[in-house]
């Protein structure tokens, strides 16, 4: 049971997706937001602009020097 609710809390507060492309601004589908959420990539069917979200603001490890 405490792996469902590991589970669910990665959902409760899922990450806002990006409504436009952020360079020409083409309106992007519900299923296209639902893929940038999960793949942290799409590229736009309009100007083939690549959109990458960063998900190091979302992670809550240290730096990467600090492992070092």
């Amino acid at each position: 049971m405490a792996e469902n609710s590991d589970e669910n809390k990665k959902y409760e507060n899922p990450q806002r997706a990006i409504d436009a492309c952020p360079h020409c601004g083409q309106d992007l589908s519900p299923w296209q937001q639902v893929l940038l959420t999960i793949d942290r990539a799409l590229v736009c069917k309009n100007c083939w602009y690549r959109i990458i979200l960063d998900i190091s603001e979302e992670e809550n490890s240290p730096p990467s020097d600090a492992k070092e």
